[in-house]
This record gives structure tokens, sequence and C-alpha cells, in this order.
């Protein structure tokens, strides 16, 4: 059977490090490259980060049913996962691992169903959470108010999610990360 897992989390929660984690020891998942329309961050590369697009051509793709699932988050700002992006990953013979915000998780598990593990990664505290944003430096005071308030109403999707690990120790998070892949993979 195909598999997924969606990681889901508000932004900052080390959603993206657990994935990371998860990657180097599960040879058998493959990341899943979302779309957006949003502008590269830091060092983040096309093809490599995620498929960086116009919103007319994300608009254009959706009219074509080109998506798993797709969410406008900001004006103008999509994010979504193209159905070619999964089959590539089927075809070679390994499970999809995704980094999602929550709306994409809820969204790829509805899809997925029982072929879908989906883990909400939960700060330990939204004060963490902010000082997390801060210093890892890549938004302005404006952005990060809008991240953590974002972040206070993904909170109260958790329960829709299969597991939840909440990431207040990275090493104890990354043992709860691999048991559950590992149980996941073997049924």
């Amino acid at each position: 059977m195909n598999k997924v897992i969606i990681f889901s989390a508000p932004s900052g929660s080390g959603k993206t490090t657990l994935v990371k984690y998860a990657l180097e020891q599960f040879p058998q998942l493959a990341f899943s490259i979302s779309c957006t329309t949003r502008l590269p961050r830091g060092t983040e590369e096309n093809g490599v980060d995620y498929y960086f697009i116009s919103p007319v051509d994300f608009r254009d793709r959706i009219a074509k049913d080109a998506f798993v699932e797709y969410e406008e988050v900001y004006a103008d700002k999509y994010y979504g996962t193209l159905k070619s992006e999964v089959e590539r990953i089927w075809n070679e013979g390994k499970a999809v691992i995704f980094d999602v915000d929550v709306k994409g998780g809820i969204s790829l598990k509805n899809y997925f169903k029982d072929q879908a593990l989906s883990i909400f990664v939960m700060p330990p505290s939204v004060e963490e959470l902010e000082r997390r944003l801060v210093f890892r430096a890549t938004d302005d005071a404006a952005t990060i108010k809008t991240r953590i308030e974002k972040a206070e109403e993904e909170m109260s999707f958790q329960k829709e999610f299969d597991k939840t690990v909440v990431n207040s120790d990275l090493e104890q998070a990354k043992k709860d990360v691999k048991t559950l892949i590992e149980n996941f993979l073997q049924h």
C-alpha cells in the first residue's frame, strides 16, 4: 500500500527539524516538495525546498485539478501539494513525507485516510514559540505577530491529527517521531 506521513504544526514548532530527522532515519521515505507562491527565504531553492511559482500559474493548476490539496494562506500566498509529486515518490517505491501547515495536514489526512499517519507537532507554549520565531530571524516583527496569532488558532486543531508530539525537548521528540513512523510503516 502506498503510504504518506503528514507533519503539521504552527510555524516555529520544530516541524521541519523533525521531518529532516525522519528522512535521515528512514531511507524508505521521500520528501514531498510543496508548491508555493511566496518568495524563497534564506537559502531555500526551487525544486528542493519548494516549487516557487507565480499566483497566476498556481491558479491555473487549481483549474486543472493538479493538486491533492491547496490553500490560500494570505492574499495571493498559496501553498499546495501537486498530485504529480506524490505519484513521483510512490513510483520510486517510497512513502511520502509531508511538511505542511495545519489546514493542509487536515486536508491531506482527509484525502489519504488510512494510507496516512498525521502527526501534529506541538510547541511547549505560545511564549516559547514566539521566542523561537524571533531567534530564527527570518521574519519581521509584524510577520511574527501574525504567525503567533495563527499558531494559537492552529493549536486548536490538534485533535484532528492521529498523533501529537510535544516538542519541548528535541531529543525526546525525535524518539517519539521515530517510534510513530516505525509502527506505521510496519503495518
